[in-house]
């Protein structure tokens, strides 16, 4: 069964204007019926492509992009084949699928949600012991006879410090 242009473009991982350029050049051949049997354009493909010339340009941009690739996947020797390349975009392909896959499963958390999140929980907890004094100071005053008025300044100012010290402390993040 022989595939489309566009889905044999898919298969190949290139766009239909390069399959319609392959078509075009003779590179690869359809059958009478226009579409692609994907095994034999595959091998038409292969034999029929040279390995693209690397500029200046592309030379710097093919530097840059080796030093970024995973060294596990590249021999030790060196320079690297084209299989080589190709498997090693291959399995930064996969990487990247992965973690598409887990943002759509919601394995991963977004930083700023979270971060935002965390402020927020904070900020609840940092209001709820300012709220505090307030509350205690006239239940502690009575049990321990003393000035209502003084009580609470002196446990407002120790929760203020203490928040201060809290709030001075320093998380990486």
């Amino acid at each position: 069964m022989g595939l489309s242009i566009r889905a044999y473009a898919r298969h190949r991982g290139v766009t239909e204007s390069a399959v319609r350029k392959a078509i075009a050049t003779g590179r690869i051949t359809p059958q009478v019926d226009g579409l692609i049997d994907a095994d034999s354009a595959d091998a038409q493909w292969a034999r029929n492509t040279a390995p693209p010339r690397m500029g200046a340009g592309a030379r710097t941009a093919a530097s840059t992009a080796s030093q970024h690739m995973d060294a596990q996947s590249l021999p030790a020797g060196g320079g690297t084949s084209l299989l080589q390349a190709r498997t090693v975009n291959e399995v930064l392909k996969a990487k990247i699928r992965q973690v598409d896959l887990a943002e759509r499963k919601e394995a991963l958390i977004d930083r700023a949600k979270t971060l935002a999140q965390v402020f927020k929980l904070a900020r609840t907890e940092r209001d709820a012991w300012l709220n505090w004094p307030a509350r205690i100071a006239p239940r502690m005053a009575a049990d321990l006879a003393v000035d209502e008025h003084s009580l609470h300044q002196a446990i407002d100012a120790a929760v203020r410090e203490h928040l201060q010290e809290l709030g001075d402390l320093k998380v990486d993040l």
